[in-house]
């Protein structure tokens, strides 16, 4: 896998922070202190780049906006950073298609464990496992990371989605616990009032076409967790 990380942050003490410390544990690390320059940085890598990180306030752009322009783009995971204590940012961050976000000011390790354990998800061996998971109408290709509708259009997934969608198709009719989702898309346990997995589901069920007041794919199990209410078929060829 790809050991190359964009980094756009407008306090240079940060960037070369995240840099030395970075290349030391052996990543090859891009820099950028404004949206333009990270747009152009990732329109040059694009195609190397194995995660981003983008710091929310910026001096001509929000990482809000950057998100959601790398999400045309790519589906390659997003870490956002930020300053606030307000949970809508991090709600706002995970809804436009980031993978996770980290509070300033951070602790090195802990963003290095997070990326860690992005790329470690992201590298799973699946040699063995099934290509193809159908289910009303819908089919998740865990080759491409895309999921075909009943029309047959394919969209690409972005990485916490694809792993809770994943997961969901591999355990159909079975009860799986707020925690245990939280490790798989995460790689980290939810605080209490952490709602990010809630989103998330959220946004699946928009993206399945389950009605969200009455799902009937992704239902809630109340005080347990999440429970995929569909008969799911597997195969290796298309």
């Amino acid at each position: 896998m790809n050991r190359k990380i964009l980094i756009v942050d407008d306090d240079q003490k940060i960037r070369e922070l995240l840099k030395t410390y970075l290349e030391k544990n052996q990543y090859e690390v891009l820099m950028a202190h404004d949206g333009a320059s990270f747009m152009a940085e990732f329109e040059r890598h694009a195609d190397a780049i194995s995660l981003c990180i983008l710091d929310i306030m910026l001096p001509d752009t929000e990482g809000f906006a950057l998100c959601q322009a790398v999400r045309r783009r790519s589906e390659v995971p997003v870490i956002m950073l930020t300053a606030s204590s307000e949970e809508t940012d991090r709600i706002v961050g995970l809804e436009l298609g980031a993978d996770d976000y980290i509070g300033k000011p951070f602790n090195p390790r802990e963003l290095l464990a997070r990326i860690k354990a992005i790329h470690r998800r992201a590298g799973m061996d699946r040699s063995q496992a099934p290509r193809f998971y159908r289910f009303n109408g819908f089919v998740l290709d865990v080759l491409e990371r895309s999921l075909i509708d009943p029309d047959g259009k394919a969209g690409a997934l972005s990485g916490m989605d694809f792993q809770l969608l994943k997961l969901l198709v591999e355990h159909p009719g079975e009860v799986l616990d707020r925690g245990r989702l939280a490790e798989v898309t995460r790689g980290r346990d939810l605080g209490p009032l952490d709602r990010s997995l809630d989103v998330q589901v959220s946004r699946l069920r928009q993206r399945l076409q389950d009605d969200g007041k009455q799902p009937a794919l992704i239902k809630t199990v109340r005080g347990s967790g999440y429970v995929f209410s569909t008969t799911v078929s597997t195969s290796n060829a298309a």
